[in-house]
């Protein structure tokens, strides 16, 4: 007797307007930690927009220096988990260690480093917490053995328009280390990264100006 399964009900408010991440990232497999599964990641430190998308956690990662402040008033801020950025570029060093304990401490799921963070300084933080550390690979050229060694536990591809050819790549030397990749908002962007091997979806939502076009067009035609 072939199994039949009940249609997935919706149940949505009346007056949130819920940003919906594309399909396509629901096609990967997801990354499980400790026991949750994430298929899609948020980019962005927009409280407005993490209160109102669909995401499976927030990617907090920001062109500033990290703060205690941000990371607390984001993972405060979400119903989500977070995934918070510790630096790797500007910030490095003693510092970086700092802020990992602060914002596992504050509840934050994963510290994510930029990628030009030495293997030594990633060690110091994968020792530092006991949270996943994500280390991120923007080119083809990372070394990813002695990024593992150094105690990555998650790869964060971030390579532009090469994304999908950096990850393939990667899961060809290494078939079962967990992959997060950069997908864009577009769907065959999403599409084709997942078939190079991501398991998680990094989704870069429309800016605010975007979205409230779409609604003040509506708005004028009433």
């Amino acid at each position: 007797m072939e199994e039949k399964r009940a249609p997935i009900p919706y149940v949505d408010s009346s007056l949130r307007h819920i940003l919906r991440v594309p399909k396509e990232c629901y096609d990967c497999s997801g990354i499980v930690v400790n026991g949750r599964r994430v298929k899609s990641l948020l980019f962005s430190t927009d409280i407005a927009l993490i209160r109102n998308c669909d995401a499976d956690a927030v990617f907090a990662v920001y062109p500033f220096t990290p703060q205690q402040a941000i990371s607390n008033a984001l993972i405060n801020a979400s119903y989500v988990p977070v995934f918070c950025g510790i630096g790797g570029g500007t910030t490095k060093g003693i510092r970086t260690v700092t802020q990992a304990r602060d914002v596992e401490a504050q509840g934050a799921m994963g510290v994510v480093l930029n990628a030009p963070i030495s293997d030594l300084n990633l060690l110091a933080v994968s020792r530092a917490v006991d949270i996943p550390v994500i280390i991120t690979v923007a080119n083809d050229r990372t070394d990813i053995a002695a990024r593992l060694k150094a105690g990555a536990n998650i790869l964060n591809v971030a390579a532009g328009a090469k994304t999908p050819d950096v990850v393939a790549k990667i899961r060809a030397g290494f078939p079962d280390v967990p992959i997060i990749a950069s997908g864009g908002n577009q769907p065959e962007a999403i599409r084709r990264t997942v078939q190079a091997g991501a398991n998680t979806i990094t989704y870069t939502p429309p800016s605010t100006k975007e979205l409230f076009s779409e609604m003040m067009a509506k708005y004028r035609e009433m």
